[in-house]
């Protein structure tokens, strides 16, 4: 089975000149494997538009087959361009991309973005993607897709953690600390390799949980 992932830096696969930086979808082929191999699309930067506009989401079409899972994870980009609010250019763009892939017969599946470590003065979580994570929930339920809630479960995980703990999820160094990141880093955004593989840890969890076969999700999305 393939699983083809759309999405930005927080799932990609990040170039080698960001190491330790790494996006949770270039730790799940090692979740996966045997019963699925991995076909990362994502790009750091990318929204639902320039997905589209750049060819990237034509590229995936293409690879995709009767059964491959979709899994479609934007948003910290999105809300960055106003005409790709949450709730018309970004909503229709997630509408488009789970047609067009439904109509090859591959299964989409829609995950909410994953949060930004973004603590307050008082210990809680910012909601940085504001009603994002939302739209994807609606979404999925009015299009009878299943739906990974990446942003609800990063939430509970920083907070468990606490401001501290929390902090090697991400690429955190002082100057002179790591050979690509000589002036430091302070990076809430961009997960390290080891946030990265509890995310993708996560995702392939929730795949199974949902009963993650062609069968099982076809059978979802046409109730």
């Amino acid at each position: 089975m393939k699983i083809l992932l759309a999405g930005d830096s927080t799932v990609a696969n990040c170039p080698t000149h960001e190491y330790p930086m790494s996006g949770w979808g270039a730790q799940l082929p090692r979740y996966v494997y045997p019963w699925a191999a991995v076909h990362n699309f994502a790009k750091g930067g990318a929204s639902t538009e320039s997905f589209i506009e750049e060819g990237l989401w034509g590229q995936l079409l293409e690879a995709a087959e009767e059964g491959s899972l979709v899994l479609i994870q934007f948003g910290h980009n999105d809300q960055k361009r106003p005409q790709l609010a949450a709730r018309t250019g970004y909503a229709a763009n997630l509408r488009r991309m789970v047609a067009e892939a439904q109509a090859l017969g591959a299964v989409p599946v829609l995950c909410t973005s994953v949060e930004r470590r973004h603590f307050l003065a008082d210990g809680a979580l910012e909601d940085s993607l504001e009603d994002y994570p939302e739209v994807v929930r609606e979404i999925a339920l009015e299009l009878h897709v299943a739906v990974v809630d990446l942003n609800a479960w990063t939430r509970t995980l920083y907070l468990g953690l606490g401001v501290e703990e929390s902090k090697p999820l991400f690429c955190h160094f002082g100057p002179g600390e790591h050979a690509h990141w000589a002036d430091g880093l302070a990076d809430n955004t961009h997960f390290s390799r080891h946030g990265a593989s509890l995310v993708a840890g996560e995702v392939a969890a929730r795949l199974a949980l949902l009963q993650c076969t062609t069968a099982g999700l076809t059978t979802a999305g046409r109730r």
